[in-house]
């Protein structure tokens, strides 16, 4: 019988306010590539400065749960919403609205859109944890920080017995979640000519 699959361990802790400049820009340097994100946010110009925008409210809400983690000088971060809360409470998502009117004006209402498919696609019924954002500086990519981060959290969410879920929005990541005991559970496309989103569920190990 195979052994488990176990990412190098890291040094995860929790981000503080101070964190919260490095932690963002790790994650838009993170997906400034991705398939779902980079064509979110199609200008390369702007993108950088689009992505430090909204995921810096993303990582504010994660931030206020205390449940957004980083290894060593933030060179990985992980952004968990807790079982039963909003990833945006309705302030934030007022927030982002105009924040994406300023960002992209016509642009906006494709971003928009994209978030409300993950939204709707979003399972409502078990209660869970789910991982909003999960990205690594690409200056410290390959050393294996992301998946010992993300190995690091679940160990934690297993101990109180809960489930866990994401969106897979890069199919390079898919098997590696499935190393780490996520099972593919559904699919929802993007409007326009935009991508599949991978959605994946993992029980408590």
């Amino acid at each position: 019988m195979a052994e488990p699959y176990r990412p190098a361990p890291v040094d995860a802790r929790l981000a503080t306010a101070a964190d919260l400049p490095a932690a963002v820009e790790t994650l838009a340097r993170a997906f400034y590539a991705d398939p779902v994100w980079s064509w979110a946010f199609p200008d390369p110009e702007r993108r950088l400065e689009q992505h430090r925008a909204v995921w810096g409210l993303v990582a504010e809400a994660a931030l206020g749960y205390e449940s957004a983690w980083l290894t060593g000088e933030c060179a990985a971060v992980a952004l968990w919403i807790p079982p039963g809360e909003p990833e945006l409470r309705p302030e934030d998502e007022e927030r982002l609205e105009g924040l994406l009117a300023e960002l992209l004006g016509d642009g906006a209402g494709r971003v928009l859109e994209t978030f409300e498919r993950f939204e709707a696609a979003h399972p409502h019924g078990e209660a869970h944890y789910y991982l909003s954002l999960l990205g690594t500086n690409p200056d410290h990519r390959g050393q294996g920080l992301g998946m010992g981060l993300l190995a690091a959290t679940l160990e934690r969410i297993d101990a109180e017995g809960a489930p866990a879920f994401l969106e897979s929005s890069n199919p390079v990541n898919t098997p590696r979640y499935e190393r780490l005991g996520f099972a593919v559970c559904g699919e929802f496309e993007l409007p326009e000519d935009g991508p599949n989103v991978t959605q994946m569920w993992r029980e408590p190990s």
